[in-house]
């Protein structure tokens, strides 16, 4: 029987990026996945399809089933062993004489604060930090907890799971002699978009937290060093803090933005047998002109495949539409020859006047469906054109209802589109245009590239932001500025 083995594994704060490498690793061997509800769901897309997934909430509680001889993930808010449970559940493991690893997490108890503009710990204000359950066993004989001592630090105090019993912590604190004015914070989601801080002193955080309806998970600090903030608040200070940016790209390449609803997935051609010839006839052609990062990727995929490498392109040149598709080319060992100003069809028609292309041989490995215009432009002025279809873009299986439903609700912030391809199919997630531009109107779409903005256009969306180049850095940088001179306004 295959032994299985079990990972504790620390999901962090909230923030996904602050996964460790470690984790990431243990995530994407997994055959059983099992998560509460502090783990960000979307350290899930590190999971294998095939893995088994189980979510257990907020108390683990239930049967579930056998996972004998299998990798199992226990994918816990934090760090495991930081008031996670994570000891016990080591414990268990380890009487069942199963093999186990622990792999530790970015705790919030640090994390929450840093990402609030408060150090836990500072050279002149805490020299000192204590971290602190705010939700006892209550099946202990008696409570542990040295209120005495903790208001007579001058360090930090950070509790975790305290939110219900705030009014309880403040008053063992002030009845044990911490002062009425020790500054308090409460940061609730801390790391994650929605994260919500709130400050006040022992005196008044109460009636504060009640008025904010502030509920767990949220992480209390208490201590001097709380008066940082006002000074250190990067995370919440940003352009674009609190805004939902829907990414409607391929799942693999939205790392750049926030919240991903795929409406195209990129695939490889139904049939080969065209870019089979042409890879096995490169010694013909002069140059190969990349429009896209993807077909980058699949032509070299494909080479390789078919058994060559970089001495089939014998002579060639090359062509790339922008600056990500020729760092995509120079990643394979190839410089481009040529990368226009404008990253478009035209740009690259622009950049040939200099070129005599006349009987001169092109390959253009490219999407199943896109533009006809520069191939067709290169053969008017003579040039012996090949275009290839290197890859497919296809509408992924998605559920639109949850999509709707935030769109309704005002969540979603900005809604963005890479291609005409992403616009189209995204439109094809609603009833009929009339409902995808009525619910996508409570929000700002944002396009790359004038071709996309069209498109958008076309179908009933109104394009509130451009990028001025058909890059995504250029497209973030659109957005931040929107919302930066929409906030000047207020």
């Amino acid at each position: 029987m295959k032994t299985g083995k079990v990972y504790l594994v620390g999901a962090g704060p909230g923030d996904p990026k602050l996964l460790t490498l470690r984790g990431k690793e243990c995530l994407e061997q997994a055959e059983v996945v099992i998560y509460d509800y502090l783990a960000n769901p979307a350290l899930l897309e590190h999971v294998r399809p095939e893995a088994e997934r189980i979510y257990v909430g907020r108390r683990g509680r239930g049967e579930y089933g056998d996972q004998a001889g299998k990798i199992v993930v226990r994918l816990k808010g934090g760090d495991p062993f930081v008031f996670g449970r994570g000891g016990e559940e080591a414990e268990a493991v380890a009487e069942a004489a199963v093999p186990f690893e622990v792999v530790p997490g970015v705790t919030s108890a640090v994390a929450a604060p840093a990402y609030a503009g408060i150090p836990v710990t500072h050279r002149t204000l805490a020299s000192s930090v204590a971290l602190v359950t705010g939700h006892e066993d209550p099946l202990k004989p008696s409570p542990t907890v040295e209120w005495d001592r903790l208001a007579s630090t001058s360090g930090t105090v950070v509790f975790l799971m305290g939110m219900k019993n705030l009014p309880a912590i403040v008053a063992h604190l002030t009845a044990a002699g911490r002062p009425a004015t020790t500054p308090v914070a409460l940061i609730r989601w801390g790391t994650r978009a929605e994260q919500l801080t709130i400050i006040g002193t022992l005196a008044d955080i109460v009636r504060k937290a009640e008025a904010a309806k502030l509920e767990p998970p949220t992480v209390i600090v208490v201590g001097e060093v709380v008066r940082l903030r006002e000074k250190l608040n990067w995370f919440e200070s940003r352009p674009l803090f609190g805004t939902t940016v829907l990414v409607t790209r391929p799942r693999e390449q939205a790392g750049e933005f926030v919240l991903t609803m795929p409406t195209i997935a990129i695939v490889p051609p139904v049939d080969w047998r065209p870019l089979d010839r042409a890879i096995g006839d490169l010694a013909r052609y002069d140059w190969v002109i990349f429009t896209s990062v993807n077909g980058v990727r699949f032509f070299f995929e494909r080479l390789r495949a078919l058994g060559r490498d970089a001495r089939a392109l014998g002579r060639a040149r090359f062509g790339a539409i922008g600056p990500r598709t020729a760092e995509a080319l120079a990643g394979q060992g190839f410089k481009a020859d040529v990368v226009p100003d404008e990253y478009q069809a035209e740009g690259v028609l622009e950049a040939f006047k200099k070129e005599d292309v006349k009987g001169v041989r092109i390959l253009i490995p490219r999407a199943e469906v896109a533009r006809d215009l520069l191939p067709e432009e290169l053969r008017a002025r003579g040039a012996d054109v090949t275009v290839a279809v290197a890859y497919r873009t296809v509408r992924p299986e998605a559920d639109g209802k949850a999509l709707k439903e935030q769109l309704r609700r005002r969540e979603v912030g900005v809604v963005t589109f890479t291609s005409s391809s992403s616009v189209r199919n995204y439109v094809e997630l609603f009833a009929d245009r009339a409902e995808a531009s009525a619910l996508t109107a409570n929000a700002v779409v944002a396009c790359i590239g004038p071709i996309t903005a069209e498109t958008a256009e076309s179908c009933g969306l109104k394009v509130g932001i451009r990028s001025k180049e058909n890059t995504i850095p250029a497209l973030a940088e659109a957005i931040v500025s929107h919302f930066a001179h929409s906030s000047c306004d207020v």
